[in-house]
């Protein structure tokens, strides 16, 4: 009786961690970047989501992300773009960014856990998410640019 309560345990917390998300969770390879914002060069330290099974899982189930973190979204072509925060625990900044590296448009503070879509108010190339509030602090606005390799523009 009591095996047969401990496999039912077992198989219970299995199928409930499979619901969680079944998929592994991917991995990311890092990056430096800048802005140049009216108060100087603001450098982080991003990880790079660029398939499409990484731009998928992106910032999701992360319970934190440190001051100088965050995640570039490189689509490598330019249309316009929508996000949401599905399975996202923390709020984030987000920076639609054009293919010379400017930025066209800025949401803040998304929601955790919304699945309200967050559209780009212009095409955009790449999505930078940076932790909530970051965009405020620092001082980084629309037209303000984004130093990558990936666009030409360097790097941190």
């Amino acid at each position: 009786m009591m095996l047969r309560r401990v496999i039912l345990i077992a198989i219970l917390a299995v199928g409930l961690a499979a619901a969680g998300h079944a998929d592994p969770l991917q991995s990311f390879e890092k990056t430096s970047l800048a802005i140049a914002t009216k108060a100087g060069p603001q450098r982080f330290e991003v990880e790079l989501a660029l398939t499409p099974d990484q731009q998928m899982q992106g910032l999701m189930y992360r319970s934190q992300l440190a001051p100088d973190a965050g995640m570039l979204f490189d689509f490598v072509t330019t249309a316009p773009r929508a996000f949401w925060m599905k399975n996202t625990l923390i709020p984030l900044d987000m920076l639609f960014i054009a293919a010379d590296g400017r930025i066209v448009d800025i949401h803040e503070r998304a929601v955790p856990l919304s699945e309200s879509v967050i559209p780009s108010n212009a095409p955009a190339r790449a999505v930078l998410e940076l932790n909530g509030g970051t965009v405020d602090r620092l001082g980084i606005k629309i037209g303000d640019t984004v130093s990558y390799k990936g666009f030409g523009t360097g790097g941190a």
